[in-house]
């Protein structure tokens, strides 16, 4: 499937009024469009392997490129997300999860966004699992 572009950019509030300004996400985020949602994804190779065990900057790299993966199947990008939810099993692995993140989402385009620590994920060697809504205006 091929991205066709946006018609229109979605519109980014980071500090509507009376809420604290955010830094690591926009608080809203308006776009009209074909909604695309992305399972949460782990740190799993087309293989099915682990990818970074004990690692949680090699494990949100991985994380993020099976997002990509994904997006672009639907015919979208990172550009069209509208929102990230990250499911960690410790909150210490957020920065690695921004590091990873940066490398596809620049600061100026940052999505809403959810963190929740969980007491385990499917798998005890899983770290992470994070799913992303997009919102895609095809022409």
């Amino acid at each position: 499937m091929v991205h066709h572009g946006r018609m229109s950019e979605p519109t980014r509030i980071t500090a509507p009024a009376g809420v604290f300004p955010a830094a690591q996400y926009s608080h809203v985020v308006m776009a009209t469009g074909r909604l695309v949602a992305v399972s949460g994804q782990l740190p799993l190779d087309e293989e099915g392997g682990i990818v970074g065990e004990g690692d949680a900057a090699a494990q949100a790299r991985q994380v993020f490129e099976n997002l990509r993966r994904c997006l672009a199947a639907a015919g979208a990008g990172f550009d069209d997300v509208v929102k990230l939810t990250y499911f960690v099993t410790d909150t210490a692995h957020l920065p690695a999860i921004r590091a990873a993140r940066v490398a596809h989402i620049p600061d100026d385009r940052l999505p809403a966004s959810s963190a929740v620590q969980v007491a385990a994920l499917v798998r005890p060697e899983f770290l992470m699992e994070i799913e992303a809504l997009a919102v895609v205006n095809d022409e």
